[in-house]
């Protein structure tokens, strides 16, 4: 180790590197290290992703529909289809397979309108998703774009996605319509059937649940 810290000393004293540049290609190379001893070729188990794919299941799907298409269902189907279908999986990386999930997930659910005669609301559901995904991916963005901070962040998505799954589903619910949705206090109040006081509550004691069992996920 000491042989190696005198070599790359010598090799930045030989670049001119500055003592600032150092410490940020120190990181750098620290980040390539700790990415190389874990494979992008072996992304995360499928089964990891059901919390992630039931949340954009229940955002794709009126809640009136979701007493016949049941997001929980829709994502199992999912799941069978990606274990069937994972030798077609071309990706190397835990982003690209949660695409190629989420791929699947907008057939299943297509599929799934359409047996109950409801085809036509399927129009723009992969154009929804992909939405619905940029907005919860935007909740944990971070402002670097470094390969170690984007495994950070998609491991933060998946426990993001686990802890909504947690929720009452009240207080889920206000979350997900305000901060997924983007509507307004006063529109998830009626569509709830609560007073704005009452919604402003739940938005408050969810939002501080998530971020307890946040702090608490290893």
């Amino acid at each position: 180790m000491g042989h190696n810290t005198r070599a790359f000393g010598e090799f930045a004293e030989k670049a001119k590197i500055s003592a600032p540049d150092l410490s940020c290609f120190f990181v750098f190379l620290i980040e390539g290290i700790v990415l190389a001893g874990k494979p992008d070729a072996a992304p995360r188990p499928l089964e990891d992703y059901r919390p992630y794919l039931r949340l954009l299941a229940r955002l794709q799907l009126d809640p009136r529909l979701q007493g016949k298409l049941d997001p929980s269902d829709v994502v199992q189907e999912t799941l069978l289809r990606a274990h069937a279908k994972r030798d077609q999986f071309r990706g190397k990386t835990d982003a690209e397979l949660a695409a190629w999930l989420r791929r699947i997930l907008a057939n299943e659910l297509t599929d799934g309108l359409r047996r109950y005669g409801l085809g036509g609301r399927d129009v723009g559901l992969k154009r929804g998703l992909e939405e619905s995904a940029a907005r919860l991916e935007a909740l944990v963005e971070g402002s670097t774009d470094s390969p170690g901070q984007q495994t950070v962040r998609h491991e933060e998505l998946l426990q993001l996605s686990e802890a909504m799954d947690g929720l009452p589903e009240d207080q889920r619910k206000a979350i997900e319509l305000k901060h997924l949705h983007g509507w307004s206090v006063e529109k998830i109040a009626k569509q709830m059937g609560r007073g704005k006081t009452a919604v402003g509550g739940l938005l408050r004691r969810g939002l501080r649940k998530l971020r307890d069992t946040m702090k608490e996920s290893p």
